[in-house]
């Protein structure tokens, strides 16, 4: 044992997208003005009560662009702009809009917690479906729309916030039959909360115990902007866009930029950064260390690619403490490696744990930890993660967590927080790296901006854009196009292409696709030249089949009993990997890894691989819908949980889904396999079939495999296996 303490860093990276539409100057989505009444200012006011608690919060430009924007220039969005409409006076379209997108919340945490809320949530299907809204909506009455209105508000003000504002705590209490006084001093105060943040954060530097870092403007992928061919550094084999993006200029530029914010707001120049998606390079850093940054987080599977050894074991044990907790340098910036595992867990697990097991869980790691630590060594163990989407998926926004979490880290001598330009003025050197490895914190590659094709389209069309810019500039040099250059910029962001391709899906996916067309036709517009075709039409590819791993071989005749029971009964088969997402953000668990799927001339076989095995799921109230798009709509229904392994088939009617018979050939226990005849799918020789998974709890799909895209093949003939060795 030691009494040296384990030196703990928190980092929470604040970020949203720069959701204006460039044509029309209103804000597309409405998330900077909701997570600022919810996750901004609760964040560092928490602390106020636990004053030994060290942090540092990273801000991207582009999210105190847009606060500033609301609070200072009267900024608008579409969301609000209907929020503050009189519900009496609302259009058809108005009132479909609103029924569509004023559920976009938490239903367990979010919107169960009003009663009068999830009601109208139920009225209107916990199943969306567009084309029923229009029949729907004549149930809704203006006190519906109204008050709808209200809780959609209300449920994205912090839990801090409603109970210690008085009005906000009578409004809640009311619960129903608001008033348009109700609404209007609601979204009031929801400005007021907006004007309180960057102020806050101004104070809570000035005593020391916070520190602020600063991300490039517009949250670009740096090393991409340096040049897309890093890609192959992790990526030997990826399939690059057609045209090579190489503008090193854009990198440093979008660092000064962000850095000349930053200074204007708060006073003084950032000296630490956590670049857009932890991505980094050594190009993007000797841009980065030129422009005065002098220490950088990233993730810790970069240092392990860096240094070409591994820092876990199989089980995800740290077995390189040694090597992963300290900083290093590369160019005279600092680098600082997260832990993946324990963000991770707060980024992702602990919101479904009980706050203090949740707690305790994090304080024990930590402290075991710092029990292996040497009285000669001194360690900092990085905890960096997104410091606002998680946590309406947590009860009471997290504050329950972080008030267990504050408390015991207060109350532990062995463990100590710390700023991270704090324990670097007072404790590191950091060790020398011979290289950095070119990659971000997901996968230690780029895979989620480029290599898709929907994301190498986006970057194609980045690339014409910039290059007609820039030789407009030259043949133009009198000619003010700084609005251009702006436009640019944002569509160098990394949320663009985050919806792009099949690794997320959002409700609002197609807003984010046109956000980054229409910054591209902006650019034009500014230039006042002819607009390319291509920049009206969407990137996203909709309802099209996801390319397996492997495709199918040969006919198969897998044993239905719910195990491996030969690696070759699937063997002349087809597999698509299942990569997940939660909300907006990239998550590594989910409950299905892979999907495998083949034939026989009579027979359609389906297998779906768990992350843990289904004998050892414990949900009761999860069920799988697998679903048959085409060519006739059909769906089976089966629990998860063992051991009732009852599935129905059930065809869609005009009535509704009328159930056709129970399925005997079906299996779970390991993994889940299932048969059924083409002739009960009402599928021939040759049709086309478009099939994806859906996971259901408590009414409600949480996941669905794949997420964007069905399985598709084609039934096939009697001679299809004949034909396969052809």
């Amino acid at each position: 044992m030691t009494d040296r303490p384990l030196y703990i860093a928190f980092l929470w990276h604040m970020h949203q997208p720069f959701y204006k539409d460039p044509l029309t100057g209103l804000y597309r989505l409405p998330w900077v003005r909701l997570h600022g009444t919810k996750d901004y200012l609760d964040m560092v006011e928490i602390l106020l009560d636990f004053p030994h608690i060290h942090q540092t919060f990273n801000f991207t430009p582009s999210l105190l662009e847009q606060i500033i924007d609301y609070t200072e220039h009267n900024a608008k969005d579409r969301y609000l702009e209907l929020t503050l409409k009189r519900a009496s006076e609302l259009t058809l379209e108005e009132k479909l809009f609103i029924l569509e997108n004023f559920f976009l919340a938490n239903w367990d945490n979010m919107i169960k917690p009003f009663p009068r809320y999830y009601e109208l949530l139920v009225k209107r299907g916990l199943r969306l479906i567009k084309s029923e809204l229009v029949r729907l909506v004549r149930y809704f009455t203006h006190s519906d729309l109204l008050d709808l209105q209200v809780l959609f508000n209300l449920c994205w003000i912090d839990p801090m916030f409603r109970e210690g504002d008085l009005f906000l705590k009578e409004l809640v209490e009311k619960g129903r039959d608001y008033t348009e006084e109700d609404k209007h001093l609601l979204i009031s105060k929801q400005f007021s909360l907006l004007k309180e943040i960057i102020p806050k954060y101004r104070d809570m530097v000035q005593n020391g115990q916070i520190d602020l870092s600063v991300s490039p403007f517009y949250h670009p992928i740096l090393p991409l902007l340096c040049d897309t061919n890093s890609a192959k550094v992790a990526m030997p084999d990826i399939r690059l866009p057609q045209r090579r993006f190489s503008y090193p200029e854009d990198a440093k530029n979008q660092i000064r930029m962000g850095m000349d914010y930053f200074e204007k707001l708060f006073g003084y120049r950032p000296t630490g950064m956590w670049p857009s998606e932890g991505s980094v390079s050594e190009e993007a850093l000797r841009i980065a260390a030129q422009e005065g940054i002098k220490w950088i987080g990233t993730d810790e599977d970069i240092l392990a690619h860096s240094l070409g050894k591994r820092l876990r074991d199989s089980s995800g044990n740290i077995i390189e403490p040694d090597t992963l907790y300290k900083p290093y340098t590369f160019e005279n910036v600092h680098l600082i490696f997260r832990d993946h595992q324990i963000s991770d867990l707060i980024g992702f697990l602990y919101s479904h744990w009980d706050s203090k097991k949740a707690a305790d869980d994090l304080v024990s790691r930590l402290l075991t930890l710092q029990a292996y630590t040497p009285r000669d060594k001194m360690r900092l163990v990085s905890i960096i993660l997104d410091g606002e989407n998680a946590w309406e998926y947590y009860k009471n926004d997290g504050h329950d967590f972080f008030k267990y979490l504050y408390e015991r880290l207060s109350q532990e001598k062995r463990l100590k927080t710390v700023r991270v330009s704090e324990y670097l003025n007072e404790h590191a050197e950091g060790e020398p790296l011979n290289r950095l490895h070119a990659g971000s914190w997901i996968n230690a590659n780029y895979s989620i901006w480029i290599g898709h094709e929907e994301d190498n389209t986006a970057w194609d069309y980045l690339t014409d854009t910039r290059n007609d810019l820039e030789l407009f500039e030259k043949l133009n040099p009198e000619k003010d196009i700084s609005k251009a250059w702006k436009a640019l910029y944002v569509a160098e962001g990394s949320d663009w292409n985050w919806w792009y391709g099949d690794e997320h899906s959002t409700e609002t996916q197609h807003d984010f696709d046109e956000l980054f067309r229409m910054n591209l036709v902006k650019v034009y517009r500014e230039m006042e030249k002819e607009i390319p075709q291509q920049l009206y039409i969407s990137i996203l590819r909709e309802d099209i089949g996801i390319p397996p791993s492997i495709t199918i071989r040969g006919f198969i005749e897998p044993k239905i009993d719910g195990v491996v029971t030969s690696y070759y009964e699937w063997y002349q088969g087809a597999y698509v990997d299942v990569r997940k997402s939660g909300g907006s953000m990239h998550k590594s668990e989910s409950i299905v890894s892979r999907i495998y799927y083949g034939f026989n001339k009579d027979y359609l076989f389906l297998r779906i691989d768990p992350v843990i095995p289904f004998s050892e799921f414990t949900d009761n109230d999860t069920r799988f819908s697998i679903n048959i798009v085409k060519p006739v709509q059909f769906k089976i229904i089966l629990p998860i949980k063992l051991p009732s392994v009852k599935a129905e088939l059930f065809e869609k009617k005009d009535e509704g889904w009328e159930k056709v018979k129970d399925i005997t050939e079906i299996a779970i226990n390991d993994i889940l396999e299932i048969g059924i005849p083409f002739n009960d799918l009402k599928a021939k020789e040759k049709d086309e079939m478009n099939i994806f998974v859906s996971i259901i709890k408590n009414g409600g799909e949480v996941e669905r495999c794949p997420w964007r895209g069905c399985v598709t093949l084609t039934v096939p003939t009697p001679d299809f296996e004949a034909m396969m060795w052809y």
